[in-house]
C-alpha cells in the first residue's frame, strides 16, 4: 500500500480528530482524485468514537478508499513479523 504511515509523531498513534488525542485504533485510506493517483492512499487515524464521523466526511466527498484497524494496516505495511 503506498502513502506509508501517518506522519510520525513521538509516542503512540492517536486520532486525527480535531482536538482528539485518543489512541488510534483505526486507518482511514483515502486520495483526492484531482489531485492523487488512484493508487495513491493518503491516511487519517480514528478512535472508536470518531471513526464514523471521519468516515463520513471523507465519503460524502469520494475520498474513502478503506478503513482498516491500525493493527492490519501494520501488519499489511510490513512492520510486523512475517506469518507464514
Amino acid at each position: 500500500m503506498s502513502g506509508g504511515a501517518p506522519d510520525a509523531v513521538p509516542g503512540p498513534p492517536v486520532c486525527s480528530a480535531k482536538g482528539c488525542r485518543a489512541a488510534a485504533v483505526w486507518v482511514l485510506a483515502w486520495n483526492n482524485p484531482k489531485l492523487h493517483t488512484p493508487e495513491r492512499r493518503k491516511t487519517w487515524l480514528a478512535c472508536d468514537e470518531h471513526r464514523e464521523h471521519l468516515s463520513n466526511f471523507l465519503g460524502l466527498r469520494g475520498f474513502l478508499k478503506d478503513v482498516v484497524t491500525l493493527e492490519e494496516w501494520e501488519r499489511a505495511a510490513g512492520d510486523g513479523p512475517a506469518e507464514g
